[in-house]
């Protein structure tokens, strides 16, 4: 269940998507539960819910009653909900969970200002405060489902927030489509990529992926860039977000054409070929999918212990996890340390080495682990 099943929306649609298409390869009977739907893979079953409302909170609002109604008048083994409703089996929030955004998303912003705003904006969104209400009702309740965590950093969000026994809580770390990410397929579209945005074979191109170019650290990256006083340094931002801000910024510290912005990209296979490293310094993720792709692709990635896809690295061997995501100073001197080639060829090797942790088969193992608990207690307790 979505409120979108579209997966060029975000990471959790995205996931959504690939989740029901594997399930349906696999020969399980799978019905996706959303309001609008884009692209679905073939065998997926869909049943459209009709949201009406001017606002976002009455379309949400809308889409509660509208699924209430569908589940009582249709039978499932599993109910699986991607976002806070009134009624599941198995609750996994990609973004985090609601409470934490409430308690502590302010904290996602650089500057006391910026927090200030954004706790002030935080309390007078009533579609957000109406999520925290309905996901507290969810797992306060006398049967809460299993919250499934990306990360043991969302897992501790959890524990902040409530009393939820460990047979509750189970990690689920994210996973790579290792066919789709495998840097042997294409070894060409790197060159071509660096060509398209006339990055040079002697440059070294730090990548960053982001959709919130604030929260992920897009101006403490261009600074970084400018500390390392490096000309060969190249910094490529993908995503969707408005960049006029950071393009001011790096023209401001005279960096000239040396921060390139692509804009938002569906596939992301080619940039992550071109790719020296990857950078994200993120203020909160938990669990970040362009980080695991990165890895798989054997790129060596420096981000924080603020992303929960950090506990698969370590630090010094598959890239660095910087504590602080506002040392700008820290993260220029990660960035040094891979101007050095063979840096990073040794981690590439490493994080390459990763590839079997990160696949996706034995993620969905895992989770149909989980189905068959819920389904199936006494058998899976044997």
């Amino acid at each position: 269940m979505i409120l979108h099943a579209d997966a060029s929306r975000g990471g959790a649609e995205r996931y959504t998507i690939d989740l029901s298409a594997a399930l349906a390869a696999g020969g399980h009977d799978v019905t996706l539960v959303a309001h609008a739907f884009a692209r679905i893979p073939p065998g997926v079953s869909t049943a459209p819910l009709k949201c009406t409302g001017r606002s976002r909170l009455a379309r949400y609002e809308s889409f509660l009653d509208a699924l209430d109604r569908h589940l009582a008048a249709h039978r499932y083994d599993i109910v699986h909900a991607m976002l806070p409703v009134r009624r599941c089996d198995l609750y996994h929030p990609h973004a985090g969970i609601a409470a934490e955004a409430i308690a502590s998303g302010h904290l996602k912003h650089r500057g006391r200002l910026r927090q200030r705003i954004s706790r002030v904006l935080t309390a007078l969104n009533r579609k957000r405060q109406r999520f925290a209400q309905v996901e507290r009702q969810l797992l306060e309740s006398a049967r809460p489902p299993i919250v499934l965590c990306l990360s043991d950093y969302v897992k501790a969000e959890v524990r902040r927030h409530y009393r939820l026994g460990d047979s509750r809580l189970v990690r689920l770390f994210n996973a790579v489509d290792l066919k789709r990410f495998d840097p042997a397929v294409q070894p060409e579209a790197g060159f071509e990529m660096r060509w398209r945005y006339g990055v040079g074979l002697r440059d070294v191109l730090a990548l960053m992926v982001a959709q919130d170019f604030d929260r992920k650290g897009l101006g403490e990256a261009i600074h970084a860039v400018a500390q390392t006083a490096d000309p060969s340094l190249r910094l490529l931002v993908v995503g969707r977000d408005h960049p006029k801000r950071y393009q001011r910024l790096a023209q401001r510290l005279g960096l000239g054409q040396r921060v390139i912005f692509a804009g938002a990209m569906a596939d992301t296979y080619a940039f992550y070929r071109a790719a020296d490293f990857l950078v994200l310094p993120t203020r909160h993720d938990p669990c970040s999918l362009v980080v695991l792709e990165a890895l798989a692709m054997g790129v060596p990635v420096i981000s924080t212990r603020y992303n929960g896809a950090c506990e698969i690295m370590e630090n010094g061997r598959h890239g660095f996890v910087l504590d602080d995501p506002g040392d700008v100073a820290a993260l220029a001197d990660a960035m040094r340390k891979l101007l050095d080639a063979r840096t990073r060829r040794e981690m590439s090797a490493a994080c390459t080495a990763l590839r079997p942790q990160l696949a996706y088969a034995n993620h969905v193992a895992d989770l149909l682990g989980i189905y068959q608990r819920l389904v199936h207690p006494a058998v899976a307790s044997a």
